[in-house]
């Protein structure tokens, strides 16, 4: 049986999420890619893949009415973001499905969200001794789904002019923008993510447009996580929902 854990996702109280402390958990990358993602006022449908126990889908609650579909390969998480839903009483805004991203547009609907967000594994399988049945090598490497692979499902499931909104390393960008634009999402806007001022960035934030006009891409100011005295920056408390009244 899992160790499973209930902690607040946010700084005040306003969401709780179950995890299991021996599965991979969400991190701060999490966190800032469901504050990164443009989600416009009249937003009615959303799709989070690779959804883990439901950060983000739980996240974005607290910025838009829209319904929003998680969608989880690995049982254990789907399980622990049921529970996250029903103790934040929001089964009537989050719906998670039970499976693999591949071909889920054939399920839950093709060119019909207007926003779909994705925390993917980051590393690609290569020749490493990976064990597919480990729920945190699932999590981390490409053994279920490739980035080609979560970008064609998104393309799918967006309509016209719908965003994608990923967060993922830097040494990827190159091939993100290849493989977006492959889709016919066209990159509008990116952030470089920094532990500390001076150090080597280690994550990306992008977006794009399902159908958008060539170019225009949008470099944001950098996100620095943490300051001189290795405290969170005003602006990371300010997505943690640390900040005072």
């Amino acid at each position: 049986m899992m160790p499973i854990v209930k902690n607040d996702l946010l700084g005040r109280p306003a969401l709780e999420i179950y995890q299991d402390t021996d599965g991979f958990n969400f991190s701060i990358d999490t966190m800032l890619l469901a504050d990164f993602v443009t989600v416009p006022s009249k937003t009615k449908h959303i799709c989070d893949l690779c959804s883990g126990n439901a950060p983000i889908p739980l996240y974005l609650t607290l910025r838009t009415n829209a319904h929003i579909i998680g969608v989880e390969v690995q049982k254990e998480s789907y399980d622990l973001a049921i529970k996250s839903i029903e103790e934040n009483h929001l089964e009537n805004q989050i719906t998670m499905v039970l499976d693999n991203l591949i071909g889920i547009s054939s399920k839950i609907g093709k060119n019909c969200y207007e926003v779909v967000t994705c925390n993917p594994p980051f590393f690609k399988v290569g020749d490493n001794n990976i064990n597919p049945n480990d729920k945190k090598a699932i999590a981390r490497h490409e053994v279920l789904a490739k980035l080609e692979d979560i970008v064609c499902e998104s393309a799918k499931l967006l309509n016209s002019k719908g965003r994608l909104a990923m967060v993922h390393r830097p040494d990827r960008l190159l091939e993100i923008i290849e493989v977006f634009r492959k889709y016919h999402i066209e990159p509008k806007r990116l952030r470089f993510c920094y532990p500390k001022l001076g150090s080597p960035c280690n994550h990306i934030l992008i977006e794009g447009i399902k159908d958008g006009s060539f170019g225009g891409l949008v470099v944001l100011p950098p996100l620095i996580v943490y300051d001189d005295n290795n405290q969170w920056t005003k602006e990371v408390l300010r997505i943690y929902n640390y900040e005072k009244e």
